[in-house]
């Protein structure tokens, strides 16, 4: 079964870090563009970061740039997402989602799609 499983989120202080990860199980993601996707109540979806299968490629939201960080270790099947100086305005439900080919990273999270492969999600909580 092929299962992508998210981890690391939680409540956490304005300015304070965490750091998600996203772990495959049941396929390979070293041929996947992983991207990381944030829900807030009553908000659409939106593309936080993305990076290519070979990891030389990444996009970032212009609203965290210089705060986030995406990466992958292809050989524990898992991609990261450091989150530092984080505001209440990032709170949301984070998501990570596979996608076989793509045609930038940009366009990646520009475009979530249905046929993704996409994780459960996990609670990111930033407040006082």
């Amino acid at each position: 079964q092929l299962q992508l499983v998210e981890s690391g989120g939680g409540l956490v202080q304005p300015g304070g870090s965490l750091r998600l990860s996203c772990a495959a199980s049941g396929f390979t993601l070293d041929y996947y563009a992983i991207g990381w996707f944030r829900q807030a109540p009553g908000k659409e979806r939106e593309g936080v970061s993305c990076i290519s299968s070979s990891g030389s490629s990444t996009n970032y939201a212009d609203s965290v740039k210089g705060r986030f960080t995406i990466s992958r270790d292809n050989a524990k099947n898992t991609v990261y997402l450091q989150m530092n100086s984080l505001k209440p305005e990032d709170t949301a439900v984070y998501y990570c989602a596979a996608r076989w080919r793509i045609t930038t990273v940009q366009a990646m999270c520009a475009s979530p799609l249905p046929n993704d492969y996409w994780g459960q999600g996990t609670q990111v909580t930033v407040s006082s």
